[in-house]
C-alpha cells in the first residue's frame, strides 16, 4: 500500500463523526474539492479508495443528509446527492482546520517521502484555492499554488511543510512514519554528499600529483632537477614514489617533518620552475 493510500485511509477512519460542527466543515472541504462536480440540483463525488467513499457518505449522514446514491462504475466509485450550501466566510481557525481536512480528503495526494517532498490539494474554483492558502498560512504551513486546466492547486514541497500539514490533518501514525522516512533520507543525502566531496577532494589530489609528476620528470630529463634546492629534490623524490601520497602524508615523509603548506609551497616552487623550463 502506498503511502498515500494509507494516509487516506488512517484519515478516514478518524472517528470524530459526533462533532457535528468539525463533521459540517470537513463535508464542506469534500465539497470545494476537483472531485465534485455538479448535475443540476446534484452534485457527484468520485473517488477510487472505499475509504474515502465511507467517509463522505457518512459525514452525510452525520449531517442529516440521507438521501443519496452510491454506484461503483469500474474501479471508481461515485456517490450522488442534493447539492449543499458551501458557506466560507468568517471562519474560525478551527472550521477552516476542518475545510482543509476534507478538501485533502477529497481530492489530494502526496508522492512517496522516499523519492520526493510533494503534497498537493485540488480545488474546483480559484476563491477555494486562497481559502486553503490562507487556512494554511494561518497554521504556519507555507505553501504554493497553480492553475492548470481550469484546476486550481495548492502545494508543498518542503519535507517540514509537509510533516506539518499531516499533523494538521490528525494523522499520527502517518506523521512517525514520515518523519521517519525523512530523517533516513535527510541522513543519507549527508552521508552522500561527504562521499562526493571526499572523491572530488581525493580527484583533486590526483590530478595534481600527476601534474607535478609530469614536471619532475620533464625537470630530470632537461638536467634541471640537479640545480634544484636539496629541499625541493627530497619532496619531488618523494611525490615520484608517492603518487596518491595527500600533502600531509608527503610532509611527514621528510627527514625533517613539515607540515601540509610546507609541502605545497615546495611542490608550488617546483611547477614555477617547471614553466621557466618549459619556456626556454
Amino acid at each position: 500500500m502506498s503511502f498515500s493510500t494509507e494516509l487516506k485511509e488512517e484519515m478516514s477512519k478518524t472517528e470524530n463523526l459526533a462533532n457535528k460542527e468539525a463533521v459540517k466543515y470537513e463535508l464542506m472541504g469534500y465539497l470545494i474539492s476537483s472531485n465534485i462536480s455538479e448535475q443540476g440540483d446534484k452534485i457527484k463525488f468520485s473517488t477510487e479508495s472505499e475509504y474515502n467513499i465511507n467517509r463522505f457518505s457518512r459525514l452525510l449522514s452525520n449531517s442529516g443528509i440521507d438521501n443519496y446514491d452510491i454506484t461503483i462504475q469500474g474501479k471508481v466509485f461515485i456517490i450522488i446527492c442534493p447539492k449543499i450550501t458551501i458557506q466560507i466566510d468568517d471562519l474560525s481557525k478551527e472550521q477552516i482546520k476542518n475545510i482543509i481536512r476534507g478538501a485533502y480528503l477529497g481530492a489530494g495526494s502526496i508522492n512517496n517521502p522516499e523519492n520526493t517532498y510533494h503534497l498537493e490539494i485540488r480545488l474546483r474554483k480559484k476563491e477555494y484555492s486562497d481559502l486553503i492558502m490562507k487556512g494554511l498560512n494561518e497554521f504556519d504551513i507555507k505553501c504554493n499554488y497553480i492553475e492548470k486546466n481550469k484546476e486550481f492547486t495548492v502545494y508543498l514541497k518542503d519535507g517540514e511543510e509537509i510533516s506539518k500539514i499531516l499533523a494538521l490533518f490528525g494523522a499520527n501514525k502517518s506523521v512517525l512514519k514520515y518523519e521517519e522516512i525523512r530523517v533516513q533520507r535527510e541522513m543519507n543525502n549527508k552521508i552522500n554528499r561527504i562521499v562526493n566531496c571526499e572523491t572530488a577532494n581525493m580527484n583533486k589530489t590526483m590530478n595534481a600529483s600527476i601534474e607535478q609528476i609530469e614536471t619532475i620528470r620533464k625537470l630530470k630529463k632537461s638536467g634541471e632537477f640537479e640545480k634544484m634546492e636539496e629541499t625541493l629534490k627530497e619532496i619531488a623524490e618523494l611525490r615520484l614514489k608517492n603518487p596518491s601520497a595527500s600533502l600531509t602524508e608527503l610532509g611527514k615523509m621528510l627527514k625533517t617533518p613539515i607540515g601540509k603548506s610546507g609541502v605545497n609551497y615546495r611542490l608550488k616552487k617546483i611547477m614555477e620552475i617547471g614553466k621557466i623550463n618549459d619556456k626556454k
